[in-house]
């Protein structure tokens, strides 16, 4: 291999591997197809909304090779089409993102059967079901990247979202399972456990708490950053960068770890 083709190499060392990314339309998932794609990888994005996977698939494309496909994560035979789409496209799996997710809050006394299903259903059923998909063609080539994006709701108890908390732990749980599992495949797994951050979810967070307690939405806002010892609200594009470690070479010996990406919040 020459000087020049070593560097590019390592410019770009996910060249020839295939990522799906869930929860690819925006946010996180928007940040982390970019910066997967910048390293090199082919990168399927997945997700519920059409509108939102075309306008972020258009939005990268001078970037590399990315497609899209339509899911449900919650629904097994959505991500099992899903997957063969994505499969024919790029060829098998190298890197799963798992990043799809949902937040509800309420308290306790009023979290529902329903509330809960539905928090476990994208949260963590969501995460089993594309493990599922990908796990096997990994297993064969003796190489794999699963990151599971989870919360720092995953590491420590909030107040009003239990069921996102369980959720949250049971993927961190999931994650260190799995790693064990699989640790001598050449499959690493691990988990990248952001704060609140500056996405469409946190917004959401802040109208329902605005909704709920008369506070504006700046009052709110400094709340949620309080709990940041950075004071703020961490950006998309550093989580991505956290995946994007934990894919890359060097990270071989990683696996089985919950990274806090929440400017210290928890250690």
């Amino acid at each position: 291999m020459s000087t020049t083709q070593q560097g590019a190499q390592s410019k770009r060392p996910l060249s020839g591997r295939h990522a799906l990314v869930t929860g690819g339309g925006r946010g996180i998932g928007e940040a982390t197809a970019r910066a997967l794609l910048d390293h090199g990888a082919r990168v399927t994005i997945l997700g519920r909304d059409a509108g939102a996977l075309a306008h972020t698939a258009d939005a990268l494309r001078t970037s590399g090779a990315i497609g899209s496909v339509r899911a449900d994560v919650s629904d097994a035979e959505s991500v099992a089409r899903a997957f063969t789409d994505a499969r024919g496209q790029f060829g098998p799996i190298d890197i799963l993102i798992n990043n799809a997710g949902a937040a509800e809050s309420a308290p306790f006394r009023t979290t529902d059967a329903a509330l809960w299903r539905r928090m476990m259903a994208v949260n963590l059923d969501g995460t089993y079901h594309c493990i599922r998909e990908a796990l096997p063609a990994m297993a064969e080539s003796r190489w794999g990247r699963i990151v599971n994006i989870a919360s720092t709701a995953g590491l420590a108890g909030y107040r009003y979202v239990s069921a996102y908390c369980a959720a949250k732990h049971g993927v961190i749980g999931l994650t260190r399972a799995l790693a064990l599992e699989t640790a001598t495949l050449g499959i690493t797994v691990n988990a990248v456990c952001p704060g609140y951050a500056d996405t469409d979810m946190t917004t959401r967070t802040i109208q329902n708490i605005v909704a709920r307690t008369g506070a504006t939405p700046a009052e709110v806002l400094a709340r949620l950053t309080a709990q940041n010892p950075q004071n703020r609200l961490v950006t998309p594009g550093e989580v991505a960068h956290a995946v994007v470690w934990l894919c890359v070479p060097g990270s071989e010996a990683i696996t089985g770890q919950a990274i806090a990406v929440a400017g210290g919040e928890v250690t």
